[in-house]
């Protein structure tokens, strides 16, 4: 991927290339996003087999509508529970956003396009945050879809998203500045917090907001302080007695990375001054991820709902855990660093479609 500014025809998305000053970037009216996922267009080489899927995904859901809710829930729930079933229904639009918004980088279907601005009209005028991280932390796929496109969305949908992101972003920042300076470990420190601030940081980088940037930033570096131990081990793995939760806390800080990458920024390798960083704790993980270690998952977690999906008969809450469940993991470090692709190949021969349809560089 070309480092330096690109413009792409109006039949595809125009976004802007990691290498821009950040001064610039900030002048601009509005900033536009920028993403290392770029796409290949059409005419510009061979699409790779990932590419390929998504667009034959996209043909076969094309005629898929929205599904906004005002709330979802999820968190904390057992199947059937509450409105857990309709939520992960209606959750399904937001990966399915951004399959689009491949399939029209990926090809300049206008009919793919439309699908997106449908996508986030509705989504953008009916969802109303409730800045639970857990239940909102897959809305990601809705940002991506929104990063993809935004250049070349009607005005009217671009605004609206735009101040939809600021509120979720905003939102997030202003509960996470809620919580005392000597926060006792729990949701302020754990995974829901890395959950907290990727979804600042994808707000932030798809607003083009440095100064929101520079506030993710900031709570970024304090989660590494607060959930990563010098050795590299997270705090959720004592709590939990789990490697799911270790996947589960470190993939949003690698997706935060990842937004913030095109900013110039290198958020993988950063250090506290203990040491600890998400480098580090990626390969504190890679051993088991490896299978030269194993783990019984959830022996002696300190949560007593763990206990519960396993009495309702929900799979991976005991047991040995199963390396594959962090490849998505690893193939997103991979695009931040190549050292990790050995072993995100071990655990998946090809990355999940919609990271493999981007052409990142590095």
């Amino acid at each position: 991927m070309s480092r330096g500014s690109i413009a792409l025809s109006l039949a595809i998305a125009s976004l802007f290339a990691a290498s821009a000053p950040a001064q610039v970037r900030g002048s601009m009216t509005p900033p536009r996003a920028i993403t290392l996922c770029q796409p290949k267009a059409p005419g510009a080489g061979e699409q790779n087999a990932s590419a390929k899927r998504v667009l034959a995904a996209a043909e076969k859901q094309l005629d898929d509508k929205p599904h906004a809710l005002a709330h979802v829930h999820t968190e904390g729930t057992l199947p059937h529970q509450g409105i857990r079933d309709e939520s992960i229904d209606a959750e399904r639009d937001w990966p399915l956003a951004r399959q689009a918004a491949l399939a029209w980088r990926l090809s300049a279907d206008v009919r793919y396009l439309h699908q997106v601005n449908d996508y986030l009209v509705a989504w953008s005028s009916t969802y109303q945050p409730d800045f639970n991280p857990i239940d909102e932390t897959n809305l990601d796929g809705l940002i991506d879809a929104y990063v993809l496109t935004s250049a070349t969305l009607p005005a009217s949908t671009r605004d609206a998203v735009r101040s939809w992101l600021r509120k979720l972003g905003e939102g997030y920042i202003e509960r996470i500045r809620a919580f005392p300076s000597d926060h006792k470990p729990g949701t302020a420190t754990n995974n829901w917090q890395s959950h907290r601030v990727k979804l600042v940081t994808l707000a932030a980088a798809a607003l083009g907001d440095v100064a929101m940037l520079k506030t993710a930033h900031e709570l970024f570096e304090r989660q590494l302080a607060d959930n990563i131990k010098p050795d590299g081990e997270a705090i959720d793995f004592a709590e939990r007695d789990a490697l799911h939760y270790v996947v589960y806390d470190l993939q949003p800080l690698v997706t935060a990375s990842l937004a913030a990458k095109p900013f110039g920024d290198d958020w993988l390798h950063e250090a506290t001054p203990q040491g600890a960083s998400l480098a580090k704790a990626l390969d504190w993980l890679r051993p088991y991820a490896e299978g030269r270690k194993t783990h019984q998952e959830f022996v002696h977690t300190q949560v007593k709902f763990d206990h519960q999906r396993e009495q309702a008969g929900e799979k991976g809450y005991s047991g040995p855990w199963n390396p594959k469940s962090a490849a998505s993991l690893f193939w997103l470090a991979a695009q931040l660093d190549p050292d990790y692709q050995a072993v995100a190949q071990q655990l998946s021969p090809q990355p999940p479609d919609w990271i493999g349809a981007c052409s990142y560089g590095q």
